[in-house]
């Protein structure tokens, strides 16, 4: 039997590395992350995956400081990009 809990980090992290996808590709191209279209995707994609973060935490499938960690991570790549960006 599979282990709901396991599988549901599996597809909020199978979520949050699609994300990351969009952020590295941006990363290598270093292009424009003020781009209106840019933003809009990556703040949609974000507020997705907080959602169901949210939703997985209240159903008890993953503990809140493990929902926490995936968005960090992608926050601390956001701001990766924004840094290297006004570098370039």
């Amino acid at each position: 039997m599979v282990d709901h809990r396991e599988k549901a980090y599996a597809l909020l992290k199978a979520d949050a590395d699609k994300i990351l996808k969009l952020i590295k590709v941006q990363m290598d191209n270093l292009t424009m992350p003020q781009c209106p279209l840019y933003e809009e995707v990556l703040d949609t994609q974000m507020f997705g995956l907080s959602r169901e973060i949210d939703f997985a935490v209240r159903l008890g499938l993953i503990e809140e400081p493990v929902g926490k960690q995936l968005l960090d991570r992608l926050e601390q790549e956001l701001s990766a990009l924004h840094e290297a960006f006004t570098k370039k």
